[in-house]
């Protein structure tokens, strides 16, 4: 462990001690990599001249545009938050799954699908579904436990269903493209809600008192105005989603153009609702300049970090611990998801990203791991950090629009099986890449070292068969290739006597 000295160790312990305390993330990761720098170049395992880089670096963040997609994507979620979107999406579907038990769940999960892909941010889908399904869901006679986990849960994919935040910074941190690390996020994504479905189904099938469907005078009749309700609820997400992600997929625009054009999107249906408000473009705008205000100190503060552990060779340190784990690519996995899993608990995803996924990206690239799948099944797992009780967001998003007389312990209780599902889809993911590597691109891939060329000789039987040859009528016998190397043996000539020429 200590094979390149003490100073890498005690410097990740100090980040975890200063994270333990609960001092700002941004700040503390600047002071622990500044302070042990100063220890580094005192004691000589340090060179100062890596510090000359920090100026560079912070121009760096901010000068990079892919970055410029984390405020756009933010804008167009703060905006369809309160645009009235999700409230006609939810009763529409509300109505039409209503019939059957559990059918406001159901609704609830596809709404929840459709707010991930239009906004891309967990507390907007969780506080508007717990503000509009969970007073029905338990008027109704839904079980708290169930009808809280479904709402929670469902917001969180949000955080894995393209156009996601978490995918943006992690294609950011593992260099690749953020086009290819939506396509991964497409397959874990539909696996998610094909579970989640699955288990209110089996809740419906052996206890359908626990979700029982709407009464008929509720959901009135499920006739073609019904139908066209949902519909025209529907259409303009359908639009907007093609018009963020189709862009991106066909090649028409990079991310950060996708994200304006999901803006220019967001505040046409913001005026289709007749919500287009001053007030509600001003909130919208300090929401975002609060994210990305955020999102850019702790990435500030993690270069400082990673600028002063990279100088102590600290990647070297974490490359040296990780890949001698026992079981290869699979023990290094399953080691990865363990230590993020329990990170989760106590940082937020932002945090994990900017701080762990520099220092796994190295060992997992040495090992062999696609990093699109791996980025994918990071984003899966740092899901989970939402649901964790006591300490997940979306549980305490959920607490604050819930009626006061439902109990924080059924919140904690209804979120455990859920965690459950995400850590099965960590566990497909894991056991199946094609789940991810099945919607990138398929090109095949040639290796310049393999490739050779090679010049078909002209046979002394009438050269190339089947084909005019050049210079002269088919079967014209144009003797040998012509030789580049030393030339080939010729009988001498014989100067006795003078040429003949014909």
């Amino acid at each position: 462990m200590f094979d390149f000295g003490i100073i890498p160790p005690a410097m990740f312990m100090g980040m975890v001690v200063f994270m333990l305390f609960g001092f700002p993330v941004a700040f503390s990761l600047a002071a622990v990599g500044l302070f042990f720098g100063l220890i580094g170049i005192a004691t000589g395992h340090f060179n100062e001249v890596f510090l000359q880089a920090l100026p560079l670096r912070f121009f760096g963040i901010v000068s990079n545009d892919l970055l410029l997609a984390i405020p756009f994507f933010t804008m167009m979620g703060s905006i369809l938050e309160r645009c009235g979107l999700a409230e006609d999406l939810l009763e529409g579907t509300g109505k039409l799954f209503g019939a059957v038990p559990g059918g406001i769940a159901y609704a609830v999960i596809f709404v929840g699908a459709i707010l991930g892909a239009i906004t891309g941010t967990v507390a907007a889908s969780v506080i508007t579904m717990g503000m509009i399904s969970l007073p029905v869901m338990l008027r109704y006679g839904y079980n708290p436990k169930i009808a809280t986990g479904v709402i929670a849960a469902s917001g969180t994919m949000a955080q894995l269903i393209p156009p996601s935040l978490v995918l943006v910074i992690l294609a950011d941190q593992l260099g690749k493209s953020v086009g290819d690390m939506y396509l991964g996020a497409i397959g874990p994504a539909a696996l998610q809600i094909m579970l989640f479905s699955l288990f209110i189904l089996a809740v419906s099938i052996f206890r359908p008192g626990m979700v029982p469907p709407l009464p008929k005078d509720v959901r009135g009749e499920r006739n073609l105005r019904l139908l066209l309700q949902v519909l025209a609820g529907m259409l303009p997400s359908i639009v907007l989603i093609f018009l963020v992600l189709g862009t991106i997929f066909l090649g028409l625009a990079t991310p950060t153009e996708a994200g304006a054009l999901g803006v220019v999107g967001a505040l046409v249906l913001a005026a289709i609702h007749r919500r287009l408000t001053w007030p509600l473009i001003r909130q919208a705008m300090q929401s975002t300049m609060s994210i990305t205000s955020m999102v850019v100190m702790i990435l500030v503060g993690s270069t400082c970090f990673s600028l002063v552990f990279q100088g102590m060779d600290g990647a070297r340190w974490i490359e040296h611990m990780l890949s001698g784990l026992p079981g290869g690519q699979i023990g290094f996995l399953l080691f990865v998801n363990a230590f993020v899993f329990v990170l989760a608990f106590f940082l937020d995803f932002f945090e994990i990203a900017f701080i762990v996924v520099p220092m796994l990206a190295p060992v997992a690239q040495a090992l062999g791991i696609d990093l699109i799948w791996f980025g994918v099944l990071l984003c899966v797992n740092m899901q989970t950090s939402f649901m964790h009780p006591p300490f997940g967001f979306a549980l305490f998003y959920l607490r604050s629009v819930a009626p006061k007389n439902l109990k924080t312990r059924e919140i904690y209780l209804g979120s455990i099986p859920w965690v459950c599902m995400q850590l099965i889809i960590v566990a497909i993911v894991i056991f199946w890449p094609e789940s991810v590597t099945h919607w990138l691109d398929k090109s095949q891939k040639i290796d310049l070292n393999d490739v050779k060329i090679e010049v078909p000789a002209f046979g002394t039987g009438g050269g190339l068969s089947g084909a005019p040859q050049l210079g002269g009528p088919p079967g014209l016998n144009l003797g040998a290739p012509p030789s580049f190397g030393s030339p080939a043996p010729q009988a001498a000539p014989d100067l006795s006597q003078p040429p003949v020429f014909k």
